[in-house]
């Protein structure tokens, strides 16, 4: 409390009526000696008081005001900007959806119930904060390296169809999440202006710092590639943390589940696992691109309702490549 030296009228007549009424005013038990001091001078009241006097009381409301402003919600920590960001296992994620993932019952191509259920949990996890980037596959609708060969189509042209393949899918899953209000950006690795923007790696970033979802469609843009290695490529790029690869089956197995009833789920992997035994997790070139930058991958069954926003928060779900699991949370 400061109130600085001023002069105010009054009569000698309501000088004890006004020392009473200002006290009333000021309850704080403090030594009205020292920290505030008045007298009469010619019919006025002169008022004296001095901040530094008042120390200890401004100290402690100081104090609790520091306390009240650097609390947070439970849950929720500080970035270096002040912004608050969950605490979650990862911050920004790549979503690696196949295109067969897509079809679901493969009744049709593209099943609108899938796409859907995908948005849902996607917006889930950006609704707290959470960077979501996704890269979709095109099998579905057109696997380039199943019709190589086939009418004389060589592997360029059949990989350039299976691109393609992929922007339907991204514009697609593009409308359905901007349908429930998802704001969602389509990137393709190369040049279709009137449906989707070029792949800028700049661009992207700045779309998911503004809580913007971004699909990048047409995989790395040159044949031989496919959209596994895409996944890897993109989620390096983009400094993200883990892709998570969004499959019909419940992770890795030891063996083909299909043919043998007792294959065993695998927990996690390292990456020379998949190497050395050549298990179908990715294809080899996307396995040694998350190798060499130290990039883990969930593989995880995208039919189960709330695998994806379980895989995204750091759960445990699915198989685990590059590492141990670190996370208490059980198996789903």
């Amino acid at each position: 409390m400061a109130i600085s030296a001023s002069l105010v009228p009054i009569s000698s007549s309501s000088h004890s009526i006004f020392s009473s009424s200002l006290l009333a005013l000021c309850p704080l038990k403090v030594n009205h000696s020292r920290a505030m001091n008045y007298r009469r001078t010619n019919g006025r009241f002169v008022i004296n008081s001095s901040s530094s006097d008042m120390g200890p009381i401004n100290d402690s409301m100081n104090l609790r005001q520091s306390q009240l402003s650097s609390m947070t919600p439970l849950g929720v920590t500080m970035n270096d900007a002040g912004m608050s960001k969950p605490s979650c296992k990862w911050q920004r994620v790549l979503l690696k959806v196949s295109g067969e993932a897509l079809a679901g019952d493969h009744t049709q191509n593209i099943d609108p119930k899938i796409t859907m259920a995908i948005a849902r949990e996607v917006a889930s996890v950006t609704r707290l904060g959470i960077e979501v980037a996704i890269v979709v596959g095109g099998g579905n609708i057109f696997r380039g390296s199943s019709w190589a060969g086939s009418g004389g189509l060589d592997r360029s042209s059949a990989d350039y169809i299976g691109m393609l393949a992929t922007v339907m899918n991204a514009i697609f899953l593009q409308a359905t999440m901007e349908s429930i209000g998802i704001p969602t950006r389509v990137q393709t690795a190369f040049r279709m202006s009137e449906v989707a923007e070029p792949y800028i790696r700049r661009r992207a970033i700045r779309h998911l710092e503004k809580g913007r979802v971004v699909i990048f469609a047409a995989g790395t843009g040159n044949p031989f590639f496919t959209t596994d290695t895409a996944a890897a490529l993109r989620c390096a790029e983009i400094n993200a943390e883990v892709v998570l690869k969004a499959t019909n089956v419940d992770g890795v197995f030891d063996d083909d589940p299909r043919r043998n009833p007792n294959a065993r789920l695998l927990d996690s992997l390292t990456y020379q696992d998949v190497l050395s035994r050549d298990l179908s997790v990715m294809d080899m070139t996307a396995v040694t691109l998350c190798q060499e930058n130290n990039i883990p991958v969930v593989v995880f069954n995208v039919t189960k309702s709330g695998n994806i926003s379980r895989a995204i928060l750091g759960e445990r779900v699915g198989t685990l490549v590059g590492g141990p699991w670190v996370s208490t949370t059980a198996r789903t």
